[in-house]
């Protein structure tokens, strides 16, 4: 190399023109794929032209792996990341002006390093399969491959479950969640004494297996329940369970919820069931391994609903059909019910009458009325039921008719100018139009001198104010609806004053009072009688003094009459006519004034030793009671009281008093009281009657208070308190001369009072003397004296006598 440098540097310096040389700066590389090398080609001479060619004899221009940089005398070739084609022969061209070419070559050997391919890590398998675990490794010359497992090194030992291919990749047959690990593929290429690994993950996948504990579910609709559906999955990985209805996935909503819980339960819960819900639903368990889908059945019961019924209306005598519509799961059944009288029909009775017919099939009902009669109208219900439960509804069947007049009440009666009103009511469906006709002529709706036409809904009146006598007579009402016509006629006749009342007659007569009945009188002259008029008048008397009875009663009682006196009585009838004729005269005549009639006595037990002693006035003999006698005494046996030398205790009661108040009386003691009551005639016989006083209670501070609420132990201090402050005020004044009584009795003396010459005190033991009014006639004169003197006396006993006074 050296020589020829020399050489051709001897020849340059020599003189003439120096020949043409080109050299490059490598003859022969090895290059590793993926590297990158770069050839410098240097010519010597007067190069025109460098240019290099590849193995295959083209030119070399830049590219994308392959560059070029040229100079005069200089050219760089660059390869970038060589792959094995690029092996082979270089040659670099030089040219001169002449056209002469000189060349040279460089060698370039290109060889694959071990080098593992797109090794995929995990790499999974289902398990069962015959599993192909790829290790994809390059060199050259071809590697030697060992697979590891666990460490330990898989020879032809383990031929039985493992085989290395041909591609060196290892083939496991009929692989198990228990093969899987992590398997080792080493490479190595002995004449470099290169060696390479890499770790593979190996992944069984095991199919899902999917179980359900409750295959059926019942649920009712329309009562916010729930049901809830559980699946239970196994596999590798995990399988991802989702739920399905008519080939749709379910999702996620408040209707739906999804749940997984441990140990690969997966659960749907369907809220809020309604009718639609009801059908099949599937749960499928996925991975990668493969899927598996189980049928679940949800039955929806639906309660009875009633969809379709409607009010009807029909002809008096003709038929009606009813219709009713239910839906339900199970389809109900549906009965009818008369709401009038609570009468049922179902499909297959049969009544006696045969009007009701039921039919029905599928869920719907007819029934058919024959013959609708007016007792018909109302509400009949439609029952659905079944074993879930029932539905009601209710519908109206309306009856049209013709015309039915409502009273019988034809005949009216009135006079000349009195005014009357002649009803003609009517029931009718459809509402009925009414007219008055008289003598084939209509009467006007519009107000005439005798006429005149009040209209209401089923009611028209006609008022008729007779004038004369051709006023009287027959009138006729017609009644129109769409179904028929129907009339009825009215009389209009002359009214009368009422016949005379008969059979008068007098009882409870007393010196005051008389009760007078008498019975109707046989006519009433056509117009109701109005009240009685009831006259009478002593004997020899001009004058009638008239009472009128309540209403039309036949009794009437007769009040403020004079004792011991004859009176006549008499009866007359009123209508609005007028007054009847008088009955026949009665006579009577009144009791005389007498004693009075004992009272009666109910006994009641009274405030600590005080007895409280009813009294109830009987006949006062007609004249007030003055006074009631009360008398007394202890009484040691049961009755009659035999204790004769007991004294009396007596005391004086004024006849007002509805009452009298024994006290003070012993303890535990029977006592036997006599109670007389007199008037100014004299004194009634006596009423007897006992008592019995208990034993003393035993009252202790604690069953005094024990009973008291709170409210009566705050009284009784507030009591306790009053009574301290008027003890203190008391003694200020009497010591001291002072306090809210010194006031008071200051201001009183200050002022000047008039004294009574009458107010005097009767002192112990003297006669008290009382003056009571007497007026006791007999109808004739009053009796003399006009006052009584009563002198009471200390033992009780009473005395009486005229007054002097009036003597």
């Amino acid at each position: 190399m050296m020589l020829k440098l020399v050489h051709l540097l001897g020849v340059l310096v020599c003189g003439g023109q120096a020949a043409l040389q080109v050299s490059i700066s490598l003859n022969k590389v090895e290059l590793s794929v993926g590297e990158s090398k770069f050839f410098i080609c240097t010519a010597i001479g007067e190069p025109v032209r460098l240019e290099w060619y590849n193995p295959q004899g083209e030119r070399i221009a830049t590219s994308r792996r392959i560059a070029l940089h040229t100079e005069t005398s200089r050219s760089r070739l660059i390869i970038y990341n060589a792959i094995i084609e690029d092996a082979g022969i270089y040659r670099c061209q030089a040219t001169d002006a002449s056209g002469h070419t000189e060349e040279a070559s460089v060698v370039l050997e290109i060889y694959q390093r071990l080098t593992f391919r797109d090794i995929q890590s995990p790499q999974e398998f289902r398990q069962g399969d015959t599993a192909e675990v790829v290790c994809d490794v390059i060199s050259s010359p071809v590697p030697a491959v060992v697979w590891y497992y666990q460490e330990k090194e898989i020879t032809e030992e383990y031929h039985n479950k493992y085989q290395v291919l041909a591609n060196n990749n290892l083939q496991i047959h009929r692989v198990t969640k228990a093969d899987e690990g992590v398997y080792r593929c080493e490479a190595s290429v002995e004449a470099r004494g290169e060696i390479d690994f890499v770790d593979i993950a190996v992944v069984v996948n095991v199919p899902p297996v999917l179980s359900v504990t409750q295959q059926s579910f019942n649920a009712t609709a329309d009562y916010q329940e729930s049901v809830t559906f559980t699946c239970i999955t196994s596999g590798s990985p995990d399988p991802v369970v989702t739920w399905h209805r008519k080939g749709q996935q379910l999702e996620l909503s408040e209707q739906y919820i999804f749940n997984r819980l441990e140990g690969g339960r997966s659960i749907l819960t369907i809220h809020n069931i309604q009718q639609g819900d009801g059908g099949t639903y599937s749960c499928k368990a996925t991975n990668k391994a493969g899927s598996q889908e189980r049928e679940l059945f949800l039955k929806v019961f639906v309660q009875p609903h009633i969809t379709q019924l409607k009010n009807v209306t029909a002809v008096e005598g003709s038929a009606a059909m009813i219709s009713c519509v239910a839906e339900g799961e199970p389809l109900p059944d549906i009965s009818w019910r008369r709401a009038s009288d609570g009468q049922t029909f179902v499909e297959g009775d049969k009544r006696q009458d045969g009007r009701f017919e039921v039919r029905g099939r599928h869920g719907k009902s007819v029934l058919t009325i024959s013959g609708v009669r007016l007792s018909d109208l109302g509400r009949f219900d439609c029952e659905a039921q079944s074993r879930i439960g029932g539905h009601q509804k209710s519908m109206f069947l309306d009856i049209e008719y013709v015309p039915k007049f409502l009273t019988n009440h034809t005949i009216y009666y009135s006079w000349e100018g009195n005014p009357v009103n002649i009803s003609c009511d009517v029931m009718s469906n459809p509402a009925a139009t009414m007219l008055w006709r008289r003598e084939r002529f209509t009467i006007s709706a519009e107000r005439t001198a005798t006429t005149r036409v009040h209209t209401a809904e089923g009611k028209s009146v006609l008022e008729v104010t007779p004038m004369s006598d051709r006023d009287f007579g027959r009138y006729n009402c017609t009644a129109r609806n769409n179904i028929g016509a129907r009339y009825q006629e009215f009389i209009l006749a002359q009214a009368d004053v009422p016949s005379n009342p008969y059979s008068v007659r007098l009882s409870a007569v007393s010196q005051r009072l008389a009760t007078v009945t008498f019975m109707k009188p046989d006519s009433h002259g056509g117009v109701p009688i109005s009240y009685y008029l009831v006259q009478y008048k002593e004997v020899g008397s001009q004058d009638w003094r008239d009472i009128k009875s309540h209403s039309v009663q036949t009794t009437v009682v007769l009040t403020g009459l004079e004792p011991n006196t004859t009176y006549e009585v008499r009866v007359a009838a009123v209508n609005g006519k007028g007054q009847g004729e008088f009955s026949h005269t009665e006579t009577f005549q009144t009791l005389p004034i007498r004693e009075p009639s004992p009272p009666a006595v109910h006994g009641q037990r009274g405030m600590g030793k005080a007895y409280r002693l009813g009294l109830v006035k009987q006949d006062d003999g007609g004249m007030p009671i003055v006074e009631y006698i009360v008398k007394y005494k202890t009484c040691s046996s049961f009755p009659p009281c035999q204790d004769k030398e007991e004294q009396w205790m007596t005391k004086l009661v004024p006849g007002a008093n509805d009452f009298a108040m024994l006290q003070p009386l012993q303890w535990n003691t029977r006592y036997e009281v006599e109670i007389t009551a007199r008037n100014v005639k004299g004194l009634s016989e006596p009423t007897f009657y006992q008592f019995f006083m208990p034993q003393e209670p035993d009252i202790t501070a604690e069953s005094l208070f024990s009973g008291l609420g709170l409210g009566a132990v705050v009284g009784l201090g507030l009591g306790a308190l009053l009574l301290l402050i008027v003890l203190v005020d008391i003694s200020c004044f009497f010591l001291r001369h002072c306090g809210l009584l010194m006031c008071i009795t200051r201001t009183l003396c200050s002022k000047k009072t008039a004294t009574s010459g009458k107010g005097k005190e009767m002192e112990e033991g003297k006669a008290a003397y009382l003056k009571l009014p007497l007026k006791e006639e007999n109808g004739k004169e009053s009796l003399k004296p006009d006052t009584i003197e009563i002198k009471v006396h200390s033992d009780n006993s009473i005395h009486t006598k005229p007054d002097d006074s009036k003597a």
